[in-house]
């Protein structure tokens, strides 16, 4: 079975509530979802996973610390190992959403490859925004069964 790795940050519910809604497109497809907040994720879990989706609320047009905690935690101690592996990003937002750029420029430096553009969610995901986050978490299952 695929195993899709979803890693948020979330203050306020809104990137939590993506974060599931991620992973409700991924069990569709019958892969695994492991949803983890970024403090509590680690390097075994992005090693052991087929593909990673990265959440973040749009902080000052920058990622949230604790996604980048989880970046500076886990680069060196996987480089080389997760080179290729498919990934995707969401942003919950006021009104900016360009956080995603920052998250975007650490899968570069991991060599992960994005499989989808970033779904940009302003505020809690309402019905049309869960519908893209769903379809995102399905195309990182299926790309992972490749």
């Amino acid at each position: 079975m695929a195993k899709v790795l979803i890693v948020y940050h979330s203050q306020g519910g809104n990137t939590e509530a993506a974060a599931y809604a991620v992973a409700e497109g991924v069990r569709s497809e019958g892969a695994e979802a492991i949803v983890k907040k970024a403090a509590e994720t680690g390097v075994d879990d992005l090693l052991s996973c087929d593909a990673v989706c990265f959440g973040t609320p749009d902080y000052f047009s920058y990622m949230a610390g604790m996604l980048k905690d989880f970046f500076d935690r886990t680069f060196y101690p996987t480089q080389g190992q997760v080179d290729d592996k498919p990934c995707g990003v969401f942003v919950t937002h006021g009104g900016g959403g360009s956080a995603w750029e920052s998250v975007d420029r650490m899968c570069r430096s991991f060599r992960l490859r994005r499989i989808a553009d970033p779904v940009l969610v302003r505020g809690k995901p309402d019905e049309e925004a869960e519908k893209r986050l769903r379809e995102l978490g399905s195309a990182l299952a299926k790309v992972s069964w490749e």
